[in-house]
């Protein structure tokens, strides 16, 4: 490691300030971190945004210490840990990280080898880096929590996928046209996100600016087998308790407050929660399964089933370009994923 120096560029924050503040996200330089026994060292070659950077921006104070964001990232592993198993110095990587250490928005990032994935050979690393994190949300969501199967052949149905434009929504509705026969019905509300949700495997699409129950009961009267929840749960609750069949299943992934859960009982439709972040936070047995899956998601890119959803490149990684990338997001019209490359 007597090649890689002891400073690096880095983008961060020092307090929560507006988007439109000039110090809400500075350029700056700080120590390029040791990794430890199971982490890589990794050279950021591009990273993408997701909403978790500027609601932490918002409501995570620093206290005047600078505190680095970024959790989707892709690179080149310039070192690695004593324990490390999978990787070696050279292997191009991408990776969503873990929310209790520093983020990728850095020259230098060390990251836990078993929550890192081998990068899609015919991806460009911007566009591997629009992937990881959005990628393990909606497989998480889709197979693990909704219970689906990763074989067309033995799932069919409808599911109901909000914000299908979006990051999230986008990779979920891809992996479900890719590998299950569910009938994906996405929710868009301008022509450009309604163009992009199609394309991404949305069958059928309704405005999620209008009441979604009656939109839905045109679509399919019987209503949806499973919804995969990523914005608007608390508003949309008694619209899923209506079209949702008896023991259907939803997932979300959006912050809100209390709802009227009794609203499912009738029908035994049952609620799950879906955190990206639960497995390195928790530290738990089987956090390896996250870099199965991003390699999983590599080879499906690899073979042509999935596609990136980078559908923006800022330029390089620049404290002005993220406040544009974070101004984006926090305006709610982002389609598919922001990124950025080199520093």
């Amino acid at each position: 490691m007597s090649q890689i120096p002891e400073t690096m560029p880095a983008v961060a924050y020092r307090k929560s300030l507006p988007v439109d503040d000039a110090e809400s996200l500075v350029d700056t330089t700080l120590p390029v971190p040791q990794p430890g026994p199971r982490d890589l060292l990794v050279r950021v070659e591009a990273i993408a945004v997701n909403p978790v950077d500027y609601k932490i921006r918002q409501s995570n104070d620093p206290g005047g210490e600078p505190k680095v964001l970024g959790w989707d990232a892709a690179g080149t592993v310039v070192g690695v840990g004593a324990e490390v198993e999978s990787f070696q110095v050279g292997d191009e990587v991408f990776y969503a990280g873990a929310l209790d250490r520093p983020g990728a928005d850095s020259l230098f990032h060390t990251v836990d080898e078993r929550i890192v994935g081998h990068k899609p050979a015919s991806l460009s690393f911007a566009e591997a880096a629009a992937l990881p994190l959005t990628s393990l949300t909606a497989w998480e969501g889709l197979f693990e929590h909704l219970g689906l199967h990763t074989d067309a052949l033995k799932q069919s149905g409808t599911l109901l996928v909000t914000a299908a434009a979006g990051g999230v929504g986008a990779m979920v509705s891809q992996l479900a046209r890719a590998l299950t026969s569910l009938t994906v019905i996405g929710t868009a509300s301008r022509p450009e996100t309604v163009e992009f949700a199609r394309r991404m495997g949305a069958a059928h699409i309704v405005d999620h600016r209008r009441p979604l129950a009656p939109q839905v009961r045109e679509v399919v009267p019987q209503g949806v087998d499973f919804v995969f929840g990523t914005t608007g749960t608390e508003q949309n609750l008694a619209a899923y308790a209506d079209v949702v069949k008896p023991f259907g299943r939803i997932v979300a992934i959006d912050d809100f407050g209390p709802v009227e859960i009794g609203l499912l009982k009738s029908k035994s439709i049952s609620f799950h929660w879906e955190f990206m972040f639960t497995r390195s936070l928790h530290r738990t047995a089987d956090q390896a399964e996250q870099g199965r899956i991003l390699d999983q998601i590599a080879r499906l890119v690899d073979t042509g089933i999935l596609a990136t959803t980078a559908t923006t490149d800022l330029g390089k990684i620049t404290a002005e370009h993220l406040r544009e990338a974070h101004r984006v997001l926090e305006s709610g019209k982002a389609i598919g994923k922001i990124t950025m490359t080199g520093f």
